[in-house]
């Protein structure tokens, strides 16, 4: 911790407008809070006075400042060994200059709060004076290194103001969604295949992706302050079924089915995907805590859509190389989508889940399920 103090004398000049090296900066305050200035030193020091009014600073000169920032240092010292031995991260120490020297106008009281600091880490101590028994909010504050307390504080309301004009001000917003999931099968029922036999379909999970990328709409129901919204806008959905086993999907005389592999070639990936616009309609409860930061985030709803392409694409290896067939088509899948869907999440974590009503493939014509899709939002705005 640096231990070279600036005498009073030369402080006052600095803040009272002699001519410096050091930077002095007022910082405006409403009239029921203090006046607070900040002086900057050329070593990096920051040096806050704390006052009620212009009067109050000009009484500073008949403090014996000078004697007093010689004796800062032996206080300080103190501080240091005191923190040193201490069981605890932070050790208050107070000193009475006015009873040690009386009739000398000294200060009442002096408080230093010392924090440990990690060997190599910047100082974080700080000395404050109070000036005046009356007023504990007048007082002259030395902080080495970071920022003061007071800097913190305004700064934090600051953003808390920001934020809550944003809140208030934005009645809809639009913004930019992007979701990674997984899909699985559900309410499957048995199906005849090909071969006349009753099969059911086996995704292999980690293969069987869900991408959805949308532009979303909320617009706030209610006064300025509600946290309830509707989110509405266009999404494009990809979904891909991947296949466990070796087995393929085929389409044949009019029905889509799984079919095992039998001339010997073995696939590293066999699987159908889809693309689809979707139009959510949902209902959002978004709540924030007392600094308007996002809490806890819940929204339901449903959605439509339609299916706008599919294809199947298979990955073998034969003699040494790797080939990718792909073959477009619908495979008897249903064009026209609906279901339910939502999000729940607090602060930047955000899950969804999505439940398609609508059978997968029409009736009659390839498997007898619905598609669950669920994952994570890695991109939206709360």
């Amino acid at each position: 911790m640096q231990r070279a103090f600036l005498p009073f004398s030369l402080l006052l000049a600095l803040v009272l407008g002699v001519s410096s090296n050091a930077q002095a900066t007022a910082l405006a305050r409403p009239v029921t809070v203090k006046d607070t200035i900040v002086v900057r030193l050329p070593n990096k020091a920051v040096i806050t006075l704390m006052v009620r009014d212009a009067a109050q600073l000009r009484q500073l000169k008949k403090y014996q400042l000078d004697s007093l920032t010689s004796r800062l240092a032996t206080y300080i010292t103190q501080a240091e060994a005191a923190a040193k031995t201490a069981s605890t991260n932070q050790v208050t120490m107070e000193f009475y200059p006015d009873k040690d020297q009386p009739g000398k106008n000294m200060p009442e009281q002096i408080r230093i709060t010392t924090h440990k600091t990690a060997a190599g880490a910047a100082s974080n101590n700080k000395v404050d004076v109070m000036m005046d028994k009356a007023s504990k909010n007048t007082g002259v504050s030395f902080k080495i290194g970071g920022k003061t307390e007071e800097e913190r504080r305004t700064r934090a309301i600051n953003r808390d103001s920001v934020r809550q004009k944003n809140f208030e001000n934005h009645h809809s917003k639009s913004h930019l969604i992007f979701d990674l999931g997984l899909n699985a099968l559900v309410n499957q029922k048995t199906y005849l295949g090909l071969n006349g036999q009753p099969e059911t379909v086996d995704l292999r999970t980690e293969g069987s992706r869900y991408v959805n990328i949308g532009l979303n709409w909320d617009p706030r129901l209610g006064g300025k302050h509600s946290p309830v919204s509707l989110t509405v806008g266009p999404e494009f959905a990809f979904n891909n079924y991947m296949l466990s086993g070796n087995n393929k999907w085929v389409n044949v005389n009019g029905r889509t089915a799984v079919v095992h592999e039998t001339n010997g070639r073995q696939y590293q990936k066999t699987k159908l995907a889809t693309s689809s616009i979707n139009l959510p309609l949902m209902l959002r409860l978004q709540l924030r805590d007392s600094h308007y930061r996002p809490t806890f985030l819940l929204s339901a709803g449903g959605f439509a859509g339609y299916r706008i392409k599919s294809w199947t694409k298979l990955k073998y290896t034969s003699e040494g190389t790797t080939y990718k067939d792909k073959e477009d088509g619908s495979y008897n899948m249903e064009n026209f989508l609906y279901g339910l869907q939502g999000t729940i999440g607090y602060g930047d974590l955000e899950f969804f889940a999505k439940y398609n009503m609508n059978p997968l493939f029409k009736t009659g014509a390839g498997p007898d399920t619905q598609v669950l899709s669920f994952g994570l939002r890695l991109i939206g705005v709360n």
